[in-house]
């Protein structure tokens, strides 16, 4: 059953109070012009409470201890639109001229790679078929830690089911090669599905960003690069909107052997650290 904003209530300050609240805690940033969207998405969450309001809502989530019912806002605004081997130019250029230079960097150490809003887990599996087809899992302990905010989306990733959707992209023969018919869905082979590991990880929650914010390689193509990511990983804050951060003019970083640069979405740099030579970021 459908439900629309309007017949709960959400105008005027309404909007702007819920949705600053839920930028505050999520980070996803809205502007007015999205009321009806954002309206659409939580109007079941407000009738599955017997509430008559979003004002109503709005003092729940507001009020309301514990994580539970951002979970599930979460979930209703999360679009978790990716596909297999999406984009594939800027992942290629991790695998082929990153992870060569990490890797000598790090001189056998383990080298991590964080896919920081991996949704249904596309874009980590991706990753983790260009590192096989190179052969660097039998060259270098590299580990894939992916996170998503949505329960919902990191239960599917876990499970590694998808349609074919998520194919429409990925050639056939690494179809064949990574993934088994099963029930008109095609499920990832337990080889590859073990090379990525999932949690639930919030990115406007600094604690939670701490546990990956030192990753070699950070892959944020599909999220909002909130304060809590760019302070873990020593990038100067940015002020205004996510739509905004797109065309951000973001200064060198003192000291890196790069500058920020953006081309088609995707802004990449290597800085040095004191533990390490080079390390390597990218974030679109």
């Amino acid at each position: 059953m459908q439900y629309r904003a309007d017949s709960l209530g959400l105008v005027g300050h309404v909007t702007t109070l819920l949705m600053d609240l839920i930028h505050e805690q999520l980070g996803l940033h809205y502007t007015p012009a999205d009321a009806d969207q954002v309206g659409d998405r939580l109007a079941p969450l407000v009738v599955a409470r017997g509430l008559a309001s979003f004002m109503d809502y709005y003092y729940v989530l507001k009020y309301t201890p514990g994580p539970d019912e951002w979970l599930k806002v979460m979930d209703a605004l999360a679009v978790q639109e990716t596909y297999l081997w999406r984009e594939i130019d800027q992942l290629r250029a991790v695998v082929d001229h990153l992870v060569p230079a990490l890797v000598t960097a790090h001189r056998g150490g383990p080298l991590r790679i964080w896919s920081s809003a991996c949704a249904s887990g596309e874009e980590p599996l991706t990753v983790a078929m260009l590192l096989d087809e190179a052969g660097w899992f039998d060259r270098a302990p590299i580990e894939i830690v992916a996170s998503d905010a949505s329960p919902v989306a990191i239960a599917r990733a876990r499970k590694g089911d998808y349609t074919q959707r998520s194919f429409r992209n990925l050639p056939p023969s690494l179809k064949e090669k990574y993934f088994v018919p099963r029930d008109g869905h095609w499920t990832v082979i337990p080889d590859l599905h073990r090379r990525v590991s999932y949690d639930l990880v919030n990115l406007v929650a600094e604690d939670q960003v701490a546990r990956y914010a030192s990753a070699s390689v950070i892959l944020c193509r599909s999220s909002v690069i909130t304060d809590a990511v760019m302070a873990m990983i020593g990038i100067p804050r940015v002020t205004g909107s996510a739509r905004s951060l797109r065309s951000a003019s973001i200064p060198s970083i003192p000291g890196s052997r790069m500058s920020i640069r953006t081309r088609l979405g995707c802004r990449s740099w290597a800085r040095r650290t004191p533990s390490s030579p080079v390390s390597a970021s990218m974030i679109a």
